[in-house]
């Protein structure tokens, strides 16, 4: 098993890791009707079949807006381009649908790095911190958990990584709540710190 920064699979969250987080989330259960401190995709999930799929077109456009908006996060860019001309291979799990996510990569001009059926949304696969898409961007990648890092922003991310077996790389300006901190293999503040803690950990050439 490769230690985290030198692995060859990354997987990574989009919003708040990639990008500045911009979401609204008590705003958004208020548009939607939804109750406060509820996991919105797990409550509209319990709603009957026509109710919730109408609640799940209405968060899709909410999100649609939310993506207009989004804003690389420091070192972004380099990060994931050195990853790729090292050689890495790169995916995206994300609670946004697919489509969402494309629309964010093309507007921050990086969706070159991942191949579409490397993309993940809630509807390829259960949202995080269920394991699912990670395994099956593995079986896809046909690539080891040993081989791979999960890298996010929040606990669904840590979770998901550490059920499926990957390494984790939490994003966070701040320190983070103290039980994260054992689901954590490493800690940076931001994409960029992460691209010199990489740079730092590369075996010399």
């Amino acid at each position: 098993m490769l230690p985290p920064l030198t692995r060859h699979h990354w997987i990574f969250d989009l919003d708040g890791t990639l990008t500045i987080a911009v979401h609204d989330f008590p705003a958004m259960r208020r548009r939607l009707g939804i109750p406060g401190h509820v996991d919105i995709i797990d409550w509209i999930d319990t709603r009957g079949a026509a109710e919730a799929a109408r609640l799940h077109r209405a968060l899709d456009a909410i999100e649609h807006e939310y993506a207009s908006l989004a804003r690389a996060a420091e070192g972004m860019p380099e990060l994931l381009a050195a990853l790729e001309t090292a050689g890495c291979r790169l995916g995206l799990l994300t609670r946004n649908t697919r489509e969402v996510a494309g629309q964010v990569l093309r507007r921050l001009g990086v969706d070159r790095h991942f191949a579409e059926e490397a993309l993940f949304g809630r509807h390829e696969a259960p949202p995080k911190p269920r394991p699912d898409g990670i395994s099956r961007l593995l079986q896809h990648w046909q690539a080891e958990a040993g081989d791979t890092v999960m890298v996010g922003d929040h606990l669904h991310d840590l979770l998901s990584g550490r059920a499926a077996g990957t390494a984790t790389v939490l994003i966070s300006p701040g320190d983070p709540p103290p039980d994260w901190r054992i689901h954590i293999d490493c800690h940076f503040g931001s994409p960029g710190q992460l691209l010199a803690g990489w740079l730092a950990a590369r075996p010399p050439t």
